[in-house]
């Protein structure tokens, strides 16, 4: 039996605020070479290893809170540290104090996605604030042992700053968009967007909430209560492909 590939740590945040009817997330579109294929999904990606140099610029959290939250021994603080940095080049979005920085934040987020600017660098240079105590961890999904590619996720909400406005960068993301959980899952269903199954589940969690408030107070109990690690499995099924959650039916290694 072929060794499962390793499963890469990694941050993703959904950014949420207050509509009319219901909260409103920004989900982006990625391009359709990229690991995800054009599916919709929310800013995100994989640690990196300068997000595990600036724990000293994370506030409200600490390293040993973090790593309590996230339910691992150490560094829980690089993957909030990670979420701020991939918001931030995915969508524009800084989840900071911006008093302390005197430059165009465009120039600096396309600098980030150019490689020509280290996100450690420039925090330190400019002695950012980060607001980790604004990310609220709520899930975490690891692909399939199946699959070639293969990711460790934290789910993270967070609220849009006020006066702050998200717009996908561009490159190897395509179109990005505020809507409701409800409308997404509609436009998924009639297949007018694609969407991976921890994007669905995740969807379906947001939806239950009618109001921001109550959307951020059951992101914050989550971790509260303790966050599930979620390892789907691909198996086939009457000649059909389906994903299968530790507890149902024919999950691998479950007891029958």
């Amino acid at each position: 039996m072929v060794d499962a590939a390793y499963a890469r740590p990694s941050s993703t945040v959904v950014l949420v605020r207050a509509a009319a009817a219901s909260p409103e997330i920004f989900m982006v579109r990625r391009h359709e070479r990229s690991s995800f294929g054009e599916a919709f999904a929310f800013p995100g990606g994989v640690v990196d290893a300068e997000d595990s140099e600036i724990y000293d610029f994370c506030q409200g959290v600490t390293s040993e809170a973090a790593a309590a939250r996230l339910g691992i021994k150490k560094d829980g603080l690089k993957y909030f540290s990670s979420a701020i940095r991939e918001l931030f080049e995915e969508s524009g979005v800084l989840l900071a104090d911006l008093s302390s920085v005197d430059e165009d934040l465009i120039r600096v987020r396309n600098a980030l996605n150019d490689g020509s600017l280290n996100w450690a660098e420039w925090v330190t240079q400019n002695r950012l604030t980060l607001y980790c105590d604004r990310l609220h961890y709520f899930s975490h999904w690891v692909t399939p042992e199946s699959l070639p590619k293969r990711y460790s996720t934290r789910f993270f909400l967070a609220v849009l700053p006020e006066g702050q406005c998200a717009e996908h960068c561009g490159g190897e993301l395509t179109e990005s968009c505020w809507v409701t959980a409800k409308d997404m899952l509609a436009a998924g269903r009639r297949g007018d967007v694609k969407l991976h199954y921890p994007t669905i589940k995740t969807l379906e969690s947001v939806a239950r909430h009618k109001d921001l408030e109550s959307l951020v107070d059951w992101a914050k109990s989550s971790s509260e209560w303790g966050v599930t690690s979620m390892v789907p499995a691909v198996i086939i099924r009457k000649g059909k492909r389906e994903i299968v959650l530790p507890g149902d039916k024919d999950y691998p290694g479950a007891k029958s």
